[in-house]
C-alpha cells in the first residue's frame, strides 16, 4: 500500500511521461489530464480500503475503495480501480474508476473513458470521453459565477 508519492513523482504533472516512459498516473492520459500546481502528494494504492474524512492541498490518487467524504484544494485522481463512496469537493476531478456520490468540481471534471459516476454533479467544465457513465443530474457553475 503506498500512500505518498515518490521523490520521482515531484513536479510531475498528472499524466506526464517519466523518466521510464510511464506515465506517473496510469489511466489518466496527457490528453485529458488536469493541470496540477504540485506533485502527487498522496496514493491509496489497488487493494487498499480507506474510510472517514479526507482533506488535502496538493493531488491524490486513489486506486483502492474510500468511504466518506473528499475535500481538496487541487486535484483528485481516480484510478481505473478506484471506488470513491463519497461526497467529493475539489478544483478539479479526474475520474477513470467508480464514484458513487455528489461531486463538485469547482474548476474541471474529466471522465475517462472508464469512469462511473452515480450521483449529482456541479462543475465549471467537463471533459467527458465516449464510453463514460453519469447518472445524476448535471449542473455548470464556473467558479466566478456569482449564483
Amino acid at each position: 500500500m503506498a500512500l505518498f508519492g515518490s521523490r520521482s513523482d515531484e513536479g510531475q504533472q498528472p499524466g506526464e511521461a517519466d523518466a521510464r516512459g510511464g506515465s506517473s498516473f496510469p489511466g489518466a492520459s496527457a490528453a485529458v489530464s488536469a493541470p496540477s500546481r504540485s506533485a502527487l502528494s498522496a496514493f491509496i494504492d489497488q487493494g487498499s480500503e480507506f474510510e472517514g474524512k479526507l482533506s488535502f492541498k496538493d493531488t491524490v490518487r486513489i486506486d483502492g475503495c474510500f468511504r466518506g467524504e473528499i475535500a481538496s484544494e487541487n486535484t483528485l485522481v481516480v484510478g481505473e480501480t478506484g471506488e470513491i463512496f463519497a461526497s467529493v469537493r475539489s478544483c478539479t476531478v479526474v475520474v477513470a474508476g467508480t464514484v458513487t456520490g455528489d461531486v463538485v468540481a469547482s474548476d474541471r471534471l474529466v471522465l475517462e473513458k472508464t469512469a462511473r459516476v452515480d450521483g449529482d454533479v456541479t462543475a465549471g467544465t467537463l471533459q467527458m470521453e465516449d464510453g463514460a457513465s453519469l447518472n445524476g443530474r448535471l449542473t455548470m457553475k464556473r467558479r466566478d459565477a456569482k449564483n
